[in-house]
């Protein structure tokens, strides 16, 4: 039996542990077993669902410090954003179980004396859902979480470099009152993924890479079954001249460096007014610096590894083709000394022109490109220079500036100042090649859902 490795990107890829890589035949008896138990699971109700999936919210939290050690150890999460993977994820799924009945209840469109219509939210059937690595528990919690309440049954993939973190979800839900087969794991890397959406299902949720959510949108057109896809970003943070620096630098910082900039919607390009730029970049130099790199388990690691050793390779192309063609390090651009795994030095770059992979390309790393402009236009330009379109952040004190941005800048969430988007009651997802559908709120409720009309006499 093929197995997965787990190695730890923060201890010179040490093993960690094996998981049995799902075959064929698994996979089909996983997607049996959700099919089996989807009619009872929509049949029993929204109310009686929320009651047994709220069985899952004490047994996360009495997990809470035994999975953020994994995920710290598994794909080098520093332990606190960790604990905050997991408290965010927790909350995001109370908040999906408390405002359910709001959102799914059936829906009066027209009333008259002779008749009623009515608009029913039921599930799409078996869905098939993939998730990466870089927050493996608020991933889970994203693509899972709604699909479960609104009655759907699921089979889930969880990525081949977090295959513990993966046993452990699967462990829980059988510790639950969910009834078996409402949840199904499978394990493996993409050729696990790619037989999984083979089968017979009736959606897929993706979370992940671009270039793999096109092949995934491609097998849902040839089966004639919807999509939901979050895909990679290259969020611009536009500084405007009148911004306040000294307010705004740390959630600069903070959108960028978050777990390794490995974050999907964080700021991977900083546009900055000619007259704020090298007050930028010396406030984020003296920031950066002092940041602790290191193990990422240690309680004091403010930035651990990067995932893998490929992921690691991948940023120091992209960085080496940055300098080849004239871009300057200010600070980083190198493995720290003394420490063995996917490490690299939180890192600015100027002199950065639109030919260079980092303009081009998403940077998932801690490695922050940073350019001038000079006119409003100019930034905008910039900002939209990419075929990504997922979140944006917009530094300026003047509310009209930022409004007509916001409408100019081509991305699905756009963030102002210290203000962050993420709320479990907004929309979640992005323009372009960032994906299709959004989760989370009303909107992520309505996208798992068939909706059907029923009119009839009074």
């Amino acid at each position: 039996m093929a197995k997965l490795i787990s190695t730890n990107p923060a201890d010179n890829y040490a093993i960690l542990g094996e998981t049995e890589i799902s075959t064929e035949q698994k996979i089909k008896e996983k997607v049996k077993s959700a099919h089996a138990s989807q009619k009872d699971w929509n049949t029993i109700g929204l109310p009686k669902r929320i009651k047994l999936l709220k069985s899952l919210i004490p047994l996360f939290t009495t997990q809470k410090e035994k999975l953020a050690l994994l995920a710290s150890r598994e794909m080098g999460m520093p332990y606190s954003e960790a604990v905050d993977d997991l408290n965010s994820g927790i909350e995001y799924f109370t908040w999906y179980l408390e405002n359910a009945e709001k959102y799914l209840k059936p829906e009066v469109t027209f009333e008259d004396k002779n008749e009623i219509h009515k608009v029913f939210y039921e599930p799409k059937g078996v869905v098939a859902v993939i998730v990466p690595w870089n927050f493996p528990f608020s991933n889970f919690i994203w693509q899972v979480g709604q699909n479960l309440i609104v009655g759907n049954t699921v089979v889930f993939k969880h990525s081949e470099e977090t295959p513990l973190f993966g046993k452990e979800i699967e462990k829980i839900f059988t510790n639950s009152k969910v009834p078996s087969g409402v949840f199904n794991e499978v394990y493996g890397d993409g050729k696990v993924g790619d037989m999984l959406v083979h089968q017979e299902i009736d959606m897929i949720c993706f979370t992940g890479s671009s270039k793999a959510g096109k092949q995934l949108y491609k097998i849902g057109a040839e089966k004639f079954i919807p999509v939901l896809m979050e895909l990679g970003g290259s969020a611009p943070g536009i500084v405007f001249e009148d911004a306040d620096v000294d307010k705004v630098v740390e959630s600069i910082y903070f959108n960028k460096f978050l777990n390794c900039g490995q974050v999907c919607d964080g700021l991977k390009r900083l546009i900055v007014h000619e007259s704020k730029f090298e007050k930028i970049v010396n406030k984020l130099k003296k920031i950066v610096k002092a940041k602790k790199v290191g193990i990422a388990e240690n309680k004091d690691t403010e930035i651990g590894p990067l995932v893998a050793k490929r992921q690691l390779e991948l940023l120091q192309e992209q960085v080496e083709d940055a300098v080849s063609k004239g871009a300057e390090i200010i600070t980083g651009g190198k493995t720290p000394e003394g420490l063995k795994g996917a490490f690299y030095e939180p890192t600015l770059i100027v002199n950065v022109n639109r030919d260079m992979r980092l303009w081009q390309e998403e940077v998932f790393g801690p490695v922050l490109p940073i350019i001038p402009f000079k006119t409003y236009d100019k930034a905008i330009e910039l900002a939209n220079d990419t075929r990504y379109g997922l979140g944006s952040y917009i530094f300026t004190e003047d509310k009209q500036k930022f409004e007509r941005a916001s409408s100019e800048i081509n991305t699905g969430m756009v963030s102002h100042n210290n203000v962050i988007y993420l709320k479990p009651c907004n929309p979640f997802g992005g323009n372009k090649d960032s994906g299709l559908g959004r989760e989370h709120g009303k909107y992520g409720f309505y996208e798992l859902c068939q909706i059907k009309i029923v009119a009839m006499e009074k």
